[in-house]
């Protein structure tokens, strides 16, 4: 039999599937539905302080190559979050990774401590949402120094594994992944959204998206989360990366995973494929480990900086 268990930052994984922030984190029960759908572990969507609304619909746009969103990171709040959090934790045993967000780089501190009370598994920070820029500014991912601030603040304010989320829409992701692990992060999200980017409908004359632009995800952007991936691994193999953006079957697992990823988040493959994703992508997995030779998915991490 083929091992799919994971180990990310000491946290078992039964499998590296892992559902990405923002897709179905809006309650305990969808949360915990998608373990038993066969994820190894989820992300919670990004947590704010206090209620955020997000923008406008339509917030959602796809096609067959794309996914387009301008959620603009809508939240109840942090006293929401606690209460949806407690819930999931008396649901699943499944690793829990609770993502957290700020408009300013004191409240990643208080946010998180807040959130480590709970003791979720892991922490994941996201400095790089590309959809909020006019709300928020420039996300803190675009920069080494607001990166570092804000990982090294939310480090003293918890022990738990801290993942940092970071955007691909800067010059180099490796400068920015480098700085927030020397300010204490455990791990590496790559990739948030491309972007942004906008379309129109021509018959209409108006936007797609209420918000005009909206963060890129799907099969789309898949060659850069995989460069990303890459480039990180190689300059940090020994910091563990979830590696997400526009994984859409259980062979991209496997090249992202090879690549450098050590868990593999899924979003916009629940748009193209539904609920059967989970388990057809760990079949698919499955029996490529097994046609060639390897016991372990761990054994495929990093294989392609052998070559």
């Amino acid at each position: 039999m083929v091992n799919l268990n994971v180990d990310f930052c000491g946290v078992k994984f039964e499998n590296p599937l892992v559902l990405a922030s923002g897709v179905l984190g809006v309650t305990a029960g969808s949360l915990a539905r998608v373990v038993e759908l066969g994820a190894g572990g989820v992300t919670t969507k990004s947590l704010w302080r206090q209620p955020h609304p997000g923008h406008k619909n339509p917030v959602m746009f796809g096609t067959e190559h794309y996914f387009m969103n301008a959620v603009g990171l809508s939240d109840a709040g942090l006293e929401k979050g606690i209460e949806t959090l407690t819930e999931l934790k008396e649901k699943t045993d499944a690793p829990l990774i609770a993502n957290i967000v700020a408009a300013k780089i004191e409240d990643f501190g208080s946010i998180a401590e807040s959130i480590d009370i709970l003791q979720p598994d892991i922490i994941e920070i996201n400095i790089s949402c590309p959809n909020v820029e006019s709300e928020l500014g420039k996300p803190f991912a675009c920069s080494r120094t607001d990166a570092a601030a804000v990982t090294k603040i939310v480090r003293s304010r918890t022990r738990l594994p801290l993942a940092v989320k970071l955007s691909p829409n800067v010059e180099n992701i490796v400068d920015i992944a480098k700085s927030v692990v020397d300010a204490g992060a455990n791990a590496i999200t790559a990739i948030n959204t491309v972007g942004p980017g906008m379309r129109w409908n021509i018959d209409l004359c108006s936007p797609m998206l209420a918000n005009r632009v909206g963060g890129i995800s799907g099969p789309a952007i898949f060659p850069i989360a995989v460069k990303s991936v890459f480039d990180i691994h190689a300059a940090l193999p020994n910091t563990p990366i979830i590696a997400t953006g526009g994984i859409n079957s259980g062979r991209d697992v496997l090249e992202i995973m090879m690549a450098g990823g050590t868990l593999a988040g899924v979003g916009t493959a629940l748009y193209y494929h539904g609920d059967d994703f989970w388990k057809n992508a760990k079949a698919e997995i499955t029996e490529w480990l097994d046609e060639n030779n390897f016991k372990n998915i761990s054994e495929v991490i990093g294989i392609f900086h052998k070559k």
